[in-house]
């Protein structure tokens, strides 16, 4: 068995709810412990002992910067003649920031590295004002996600004003003529209780060129609850103000409109849109005077409906899209410089993407709009003054990101920009498979491997299953690395996502979170009863949410997978609000303060979980030192207690990376991540990278995307 560093077990027992809850491991929550670093430092000995010298991992690296080298390429925000965009080109680190004018020439606004060499910068948002004269920008470095906000004059490049602090997850919306915007941002920590640095958001005015710290015009906020979002917008016109707030990340919000042409932007007079409705909806007001309403109320799949902004009572909302009885409505778009104006919308079904057409009048669907294949569509892009054009950008399994152009006077898409660098990607195929979960219900499974392999192979089951975030198909160098080398890759369509709507998205949280650990389970068993793979052969993968996933996947079915990837996890479920921004999660899981919720919670908690004697499968644990969402703790925490209580040889590893965070990090980062992880699963399961009798088995590589159709 594997000698593992010493990690001393506390006697620490509380009493909750009547419930007797260890927690040994305790001091491994205090990261600036010298117990704790020195415990880091040789587990850190320990995973590149066993990870550093596994084969293929060098040629594997090589072969992710190839995959990765395609680049990526965004779709334009225009402003006039003048657009936006991010590209990423092979020898870049991350995406960069262009703008072009009306006679094509690209210049450079904003690139990380030029900011920071050391690549541990990051462009966390950016918008432009309605004339296309500033750039309202946020980076943040180190992974901490703590944005400062900076506005640049787009025409000079040179920086008008900036930092502002405290606006991580901030919208900005520009009043028309650049002199101010609406923003949100946190109290400073001076006026907030102890440990609620990360809340306490509020709405602002503010005037280019003032000192935001006193000039600010508080706008929305004071007195509401502590884990608010808010979100912020105003119209193309500048007459309407909409502010939006959501409790943390609970899946229903609060909405506001104003008109600022009979109130002041200073002082607008907010009409609530929705207060106390277990609903989400957004609301937007066109070009023709309509407000369009985007909501999941009484339609968990969700509708578009149309109202008088001067009267947005419920009932006086009116259907344009209706709810799909199978498909997930999720953007739309108006083209309305055509004899008759149109409205696209945009779908998922059954995690597939798709766009119809739609009379703007009456919501009559007229056409689809063509798509390269069965894929993935990003946001359907319109010029803010109108016209018969849209973009959207698209990826699928083997077509990095690319944008397409819509052409309504000719029904016809074309391929607008691709991804700037050239790769030959595996011929692989991807199928979608039905299965039947624990409580009897059906859940959709993406399986992608090499055409022509037969027999178990090595195989890895992903998923995330939390916080409506729906899994569709997508270019990405994990999965064709490990399919090109004979394995199978799979991505179950958990409940706790959107890929079915809202009601498939609450049937996997809070009480029902089980739900999501048994449609796992069940994804795992229908790959081992179809012949794929087997318990022997299969890794388990996610992370965030999808590391608690797989943390309730091991503890739970332990003789089910031969490994585990575990990335950026929850674990400790009774105290996992008291770090990172677990309050704003407990509307998702519940609160342990709440006797009945607590109950959910230590029944499935990982960390609570692991027994003494059991065979647990090798795990390996990856942690990011700059994470600010979700505390690195939770992974020390459930790696001592595996390593305390296993019987099996198979490793449990940690892999502690420093000045990295939850989120964006830098494409050589990317990929040494990858190779560790892949490179972990692939011994424990018995798949080979680099090998060329395989390669010539299963047939050459081909350019990315190619054999796209466009007439589906």
């Amino acid at each position: 068995m594997t000698p593992y560093p010493p990690a001393p077990r506390q006697d620490i027992v509380e009493t909750i709810h009547g419930h007797r809850v260890a927690d040994p491991y305790r001091w491994l929550e205090d990261a600036d412990g010298d117990e704790t670093k020195e415990w880091l430092a040789t587990q850190d000995t320990l995973f590149h002992k066993a990870v550093d010298a596994l084969p293929g991992r060098d040629v594997l690296r090589e072969r992710l910067g190839e995959l990765l080298g395609a680049g990526s390429v965004g779709s334009p925000v225009w402003r006039g003649e003048r657009r936006f965009f991010t590209r990423r080109a092979a020898d870049q680190e991350h995406p960069v920031l262009y703008t072009a004018g009306p006679d094509g020439t690209e210049r450079v606004l904003i690139d990380p590295m030029a900011l920071d060499p050391g690549g541990t910068t990051t462009l966390d948002g950016w918008q432009p004002d309605k004339e296309g004269r500033l750039l309202a920008y946020k980076i943040s470095t180190g992974g901490d996600e703590e944005s400062l906000l900076y506005i640049m004059d787009v025409a000079t490049g040179e920086r008008v004003e900036g930092p502002i602090d405290r606006v991580r997850y901030s919208s900005v919306a520009w009043l028309p003529g650049g002199e101010a915007y609406y923003y949100a941002r946190r109290l400073p920590a001076r006026d907030v209780p102890e440990g609620e640095e990360q809340y306490h958001r509020r709405v602002y005015l503010h005037k280019v060129g003032s000192e935001p710290d006193t000039d600010d015009v508080l706008i929305f906020g004071e007195g509401l609850d502590k884990t608010n979002y808010y979100g912020v917008g105003v119209s193309r016109d500048g007459r309407w103000l909409t502010i939006s707030s959501s409790q943390g990340t609970a899946p229903r919000n609060d909405l506001w409109l104003a008109d600022l042409s009979a109130s002041s932007p200073e002082a607008p007079d907010l009409r609530a849109v929705q207060e106390g409705v277990d609903a989400g909806t957004g609301l937007h007001v066109g070009r023709d005077g309509r407000a369009y309403v985007f909501t999941d109320r009484d339609a968990p799949r969700s509708r578009l409906c149309v109202a008088d902004p001067s009267d947005l009572s419920y009932d006086r909302w009116r259907d344009l899209i209706p709810e799909d009885p199978e498909a997930v409505l999720t953007d739309f778009a108006i083209l309305d410089a055509l004899d008759r104006p149109i409205l696209l919308a945009g779908w998922t079904r059954h995690a597939i993407s798709e766009i119809t057409v739609h009379d703007l009048e009456t919501g009559e669907r007229v056409g689809t709009v063509p798509t390269p294949g069965l894929g993935s569509i990003g946001g359907i892009i319109e010029r803010p003054e109108g016209g018969h054009e849209a973009w959207f950008g698209y990826t699928d399994n083997v077509t990095p990101s690319s944008v397409m152009r819509y052409d309504a006077r000719t029904g016809e898409t074309t391929l607008w920009a691709s991804a700037p660098g050239t790769v030959s990607v595996p011929e692989i195929e991807t199928r979608q498979i039905t299965y039947t979960s624990r409580d009897g219900t059906e859940v959709r499974m993406l399986v992608a491997s090499r055409p022509g392999l037969s027999g178990p192979r090595p195989t890895v089951l992903y998923g995330y299953g939390g916080f409506n975030v729906s899994l569709t198909p997508s270019y990405s160098a994990s999965i064709l690395a490990w399919v090109e080398a004979g394995g199978v890759y799979a991505v179950a369509n958990l409940r706790g996502g959107s890929e079915e709507g809202e009601e498939w998205h609450r049937a996997g949280m809070r009480e029902h979170k089980q739900n999501v650990f048994d449609d796992f389970h069940a994804a795992a068993e229908k790959l081992i009863a179809d012949g794929l793979t087997t318990p022997a052969r299969l890794a388990i993968s996610g992370g965030s949410n999808g590391g608690l996933l797989v943390g309730a996947a091991l503890t739970q079915r332990p003789d089910l997978y031969a490994a585990v990837v575990c990335s950026a996890p929850l674990l400790d479920m009774v105290r996992y609000e008291k770090f990172g921004l677990g309050q704003t999660w407990n509307d998702e899981y519940g609160t342990a303060s709440d006797p009945e919720e607590f109950g959910w919670l230590i029944g499935y908690s990982p960390y609570h979980h692991v027994h003494p004697g059991t065979a647990y499968p090798a795990v390996l644990f990856t942690t990011f030192g700059s994470d600010t969402r979700v505390d690195p703790l939770h992974a020390r925490k459930l790696c001592a207690a595996l390593q305390h209580a296993t019987a099996s040889d198979a490793p449990i590893l940690l892999r502690n990376e420093a000045e990295v965070g939850h989120a964006a990090r830098s494409v050589s980062r990317s990929v040494d991540l990858m190779a560790d992880t892949l490179t972990f699963m692939a011994a424990r399961t018995g798949l080979t990278f680099g090998s060329s009798a395989e390669e010539a088995a299963v047939g050459a590589p081909r350019p990315a995307g190619q054999g796209r159709d466009f007439s589906r």
